[in-house]
């Protein structure tokens, strides 16, 4: 095994990264919304296992109580018999709505930023989810409702269950039953042969290399050694992927796990799906070295494969945090306390500023892996 498996079980510093929001299924990020009818206020927490029933109505007043009506409006034109009742999540570029639809629990995502590129990636994820109406996938998948791509409205039922996390990366190791219950639906639907034509190729690998240099995130030799490993691999077919195969995106219901988001959906090269979920268990060094033994199986074409996807993953997290702790850096403190950082603040910073530095330690062991392929060939 080469350098990819030894940086499997390198340690690890301790970190506690910022919840992500955790996706369309889950309870309402703190201060996203308000339910009428509770007690202060506050905003009524979706049951993780989504066997309550709902009750209560939106609060639409206050100064973002445009944005969800407008939401509500988007969400009632496509599917009349919906009636909100929870604000999942709400951010700049979308909202996230629990309600009923007659019986059924049903979760409503509206975009907010019609900009081409969100435009573009949630219509690809109502692309597939019309897709699994007729062609259902080996895992469970939340059914479709109703749908609007020029309108980017979208309604699907919502699955009962809880998260295996929920938070992007982890702070502590998940229980090894989660992690082999989302490794097994990610492994079942990478042996997946949707029909031609239901998915393209999201990620352009080259493309994808060639930014994350002209950006600095990758060296002149990381260029080389990726460019090498590409060109060894121009005959590999394609492998079907979830393409945010993240522990927050892996639904354990009763009758067993459930795949949401599948915007990023599509052909990779083999192993993106296991490269990503590998990024995402710092805490977790035994599932580590499993994913990764796992990924390069099938010999030196999947290793190389593997460490091509997991050095544009880690790159993409590093970018990602890196961008978060540089606008924590330029928010300004509170007009109360001139020239003082708001302790929760100061918190958040520190557990993005420790994540990321997990994040840049193990790209160096990915590199290190990449180079010892380079070496072989």
């Amino acid at each position: 095994m080469y350098a990819a498996s030894s940086a499997v079980t390198a340690p690890t510093r301790p970190y506690r990264p910022q919840p992500s929001g955790s996706g369309p299924y889950l309870a309402p990020a703190p201060g996203t919304g308000t339910v009428a009818g509770i007690p202060g206020g506050r905003t009524r927490r979706a049951q993780g296992t989504g066997t309550q029933p709902l009750s209560g109505r939106l609060d639409l007043s206050g100064p973002q109580g445009a944005q969800l009506r407008a939401a509500v409006a988007s969400v009632q034109r496509i599917c009349p018999e919906f009636h909100p009742v929870q604000v999942l999540r709400r951010g700049g570029r979308s909202v996230l709505l629990v309600g009923t639809v007659g019986r059924m629990t049903a979760v409503a995502k509206c975009l907010m930023d019609h900009s081409p590129a969100w435009a573009e990636r949630f219509q690809q994820e109502i692309a597939a989810y019309r897709a699994f109406v007729r062609h259902r996938p080996p895992v469970r998948v939340p059914r479709l409702v109703a749908a609007d791509p020029d309108d980017c409205t979208l309604v699907v039922e919502r699955m009962p269950g809880r998260v295996a996390a929920l938070q992007r990366h982890p702070s502590e190791a998940p229980a090894r039953a989660d992690v082999r219950a989302a490794l097994g639906a990610i492994c079942r639907v990478n042996l997946w042969r949707p029909p031609a034509g239901l998915f393209d190729a999201p990620l352009d690998y080259g493309r994808r290399i060639a930014r994350y240099h002209d950006l600095g995130l990758l060296t002149d030799r990381d260029l080389g050694d990726l460019q090498k490993l590409m060109h060894g691999l121009s005959h590999i077919q394609g492998q079907f992927s979830h393409g945010d195969a993240l522990l927050n995106n892996v639904l354990l219901s009763p009758a067993g796990p459930v795949l949401l988001d599948w915007d990023n959906a599509g052909w990779y090269l083999p192993g993106y799906d296991l490269a990503t979920l590998w990024s995402v268990l710092g805490e977790a060094p035994a599932a580590r070295r499993q994913v990764s033994q796992l990924a390069q199986a099938a010999g030196p074409a999947a290793r190389d494969a593997f460490l091509v996807n997991l050095m544009l993953v880690l790159t993409r997290e590093i970018r990602r945090y890196e961008t978060a702790v540089q606008r924590s850096m330029r928010e300004p403190a509170p007009a109360e306390t001139p020239g003082a950082m708001v302790p929760g603040a100061m918190a958040a910073g520190e557990e993005q500023r420790l994540l990321l530095r997990r994040l840049h330690d193990d790209c160096q062991m990915a590199r290190r892996a990449v180079r010892a392929a380079v070496g072989t060939r």
